[in-house]
């Protein structure tokens, strides 16, 4: 397993059209908002909150977004949209913190939606960003490739480009200040999705967190998670990444969409009685898989080819 060391978020919501707005003159063009059908409800306002011990969120209403606190600096998962970054950032201070403080990006698919923000919010931070070897190349463009199932012949969908992109490898381990997060690949909704996972402490135990990434069938266009044409088979990918995350060991998670594990009632749950931590679930993982393996039954069946297991 490498080590890099540095001192110093069921059924989703389809993707829809989505094109980089011209920045205004007040807007950094890193942060001109992208607009989609989703994009206004997914950015609504989102009070940051405890998750479990240093982990915190700091996403948006509708895209998640979380922090680690380590005694050397933050880590960041997810930038969300280009449009969110001065609320995460707004949250990151809420909670005691700064921007300037993060060391690391790490980013669970490279969409719009979950890497929009991440250049301005390196370019903030002068933070490191990872992602998978094959996301990186993605990240470094802004331009899905053509064997992404959200590719609709490059009319949109895009991203600002980021520059600098550490290319992770499955079972890579970001390190800092004592923390320890690990990259587990889980392609399927991308061809470079990462699952990443890691141990918040209190002062009474430590607990497993699984940031999972996205696993739900949701293709564009022409694409099919059964076609026979492509090896291995989309449908197999994205069943094996499925199963990989219902493995993990996993006390908490939180889905690149909030909505995806009920995050945002969790929190409330929590608001309303502080002595039973709601995130704390050993089944979360498990139930999560269960319904992206249905999505994915009921998507092979949409596309008329049964759903074998």
């Amino acid at each position: 397993m490498i080590q890099i060391a540095l001192a110093a978020l069921l059924a989703a919501a389809p993707m829809t059209t989505a094109t980089p707005a011209a920045a205004n003159a007040d807007t950094a063009s890193d942060m001109a908002p992208i607009h989609c059908d989703a994009c206004a409800d997914w950015n609504r306002d989102q009070a940051p909150f405890r998750i479990l011990g240093d982990t915190y969120y700091v996403g948006v209403h509708g895209v998640s977004s979380v922090l680690i606190h380590t005694r050397d600096g933050l880590i960041l998962l997810d930038g969300d949209l280009p449009q969110s970054v001065p609320l995460i950032v707004a949250h990151i201070r809420a909670l005691g913190f700064h921007v300037n403080n993060v060391r690391w990006i790490l980013s669970s698919h490279a969409h719009f939606d979950h890497a929009g923000g991440i250049a301005a919010l390196q370019r903030l931070s002068g933070a490191n960003v990872a992602a998978s070897t094959l996301a990186a190349p993605v990240l470094r463009t802004g331009l899905l490739p053509a064997d992404d199932p959200q590719y609709d012949g490059g009319k949109g969908r895009g991203f600002p480009p980021i520059a600098h992109v550490h290319a992770t490898l499955d079972g890579e381990v970001i390190r800092l200040g004592g923390v320890a997060v690990t990259a587990h690949y889980t392609p399927g909704h991308t061809p470079g999705g990462v699952t990443w996972t890691w141990q918040s402490c209190d002062p009474w135990r430590c607990r497993d967190i699984v940031y999972a990434d996205s696993l739900n069938a949701a293709p564009v266009g022409d694409f099919r998670f059964d076609d026979p044409s492509r090896h291995p088979r989309p449908a197999d990918v994205l069943r094996r990444s499925i199963d990989v995350v219902r493995g993990l060991p996993c006390d908490a998670i939180v889905s690149v969409h909030p909505g995806f594990t009920d995050v945002l009632a969790k929190a409330a749950a929590n608001a309303r009685d502080p002595a039973h931590n709601a995130f704390v679930d050993p089944n979360g993982c498990r139930a999560y898989a269960d319904g992206a393996l249905a999505a994915l039954d009921a998507e092979l069946k949409k596309e008329g080819a049964g759903a074998t297991r």
